[in-house]
């Protein structure tokens, strides 16, 4: 068995919340990112759902990809389904990535895919609806806004735009109510 590759898109590109002995920008062909889930733990409630981040079918996504040691799969394994894998909104899938680093690479890697037969699939909301949700929105992780605003550095940290993301972020600093943690849009690194 040979090490365990991990591809994030969302928080874990800035939280993996796991042991890991590499961490490579990567891209995933055939689903891109989008907030797409309805958050009814981490970024939300039943009453109150916010939204998160899903990998949805087509087109690519960068990301971050992690290198676990084979003897830390089961436990790095065991952890990402806790934390992903809640509610069973996700599909714990096994797809080709490119590394980009270095020494530019095919792996094969652990990726959490939306499911869109899930309930809690939101599929692609106007801005102004995503911007509704996220505003009001806490969960057991924190407040969805933080959750954004964390996701959108980090894109452009690694030199990314994420227009979706940016245009969210705009409309939530044009609202009226001063932005929680006073947070405004990040520039481009």
């Amino acid at each position: 068995m040979s090490d365990l590759w991990v591809f994030g898109y969302g928080s874990l590109m800035w939280r993996p919340g796991f042991e890991h002995t590499e961490q490579q920008p990567a891209l995933l062909r055939g689903a891109h990112r989008s907030l797409c889930v309805y958050s009814v733990v981490h970024r939300g409630t039943e009453q109150n759902p916010g939204l998160v981040l899903g990998l949805d079918a087509g087109g690519s996504c960068r990301g971050i990809a992690f290198r676990v040691r084979r003897q830390d799969a089961k436990d790095t394994l065991d952890y990402l389904r806790g934390r992903e894998q809640v509610t069973n909104v996700y599909k714990e899938t096994h797809r080709q990535i490119e590394i980009l680093g270095a020494s530019p690479c095919k792996v094969e890697a652990v990726c959490f895919i939306v499911d869109r037969s899930h309930p809690q699939y939101a599929g692609r909301l106007p801005v102004e609806r995503q911007a509704e949700i996220v505003r009001k929105s806490e969960g057991a992780s924190g407040h969805n806004v933080e959750y954004v605003v964390n996701t959108l550095t980090h894109i452009h940290e690694m030199g990314l735009q994420e227009p979706t993301l940016s245009e969210l972020v705009a409309s939530l600093n044009r609202d009226s109510t001063p932005m929680p943690f006073g947070l405004s849009s990040p520039t481009r690194a």
